[in-house]
């Protein structure tokens, strides 16, 4: 299991309808086929994010596919670059028991 997170801090000012529609947007991310337990959180103890992306992936393969699947593409390029002021991804993966 993968896990991916991203936190970040959008270019709108937080509680506009900017905003709201960017989450909205996000939110269709978890369609994309191998993400499992999507989640949009708001960050609390970070001073340079206001949110976070979470989701889960069984393998390196569905991850992949994620990365490489037409919308998120998309999502990426017409959404993320233009309205995302910063962020910073982070990657998991559980430690054996």
């Amino acid at each position: 299991m993968i896990r991916h997170t991203v936190l970040f801090r959008l270019r709108h000012p937080v509680g506009s309808d900017e905003e709201t529609d960017f989450l909205s947007a996000a939110r269709a991310l978890a369609a994309i086929p191998g993400v499992t337990e999507f989640e949009q959180l708001r960050v609390v103890d970070a001073p340079d994010f206001d949110y976070a992306l979470s989701m889960d992936f069984a393998d390196q393969a569905a991850y992949a596919g994620y990365n490489e699947h037409p919308d998120h593409i998309s999502f990426v390029a017409q959404r993320w670059v233009p309205e995302v002021a910063s962020f910073r991804e982070l990657d998991y993966l559980p430690l054996a028991r």
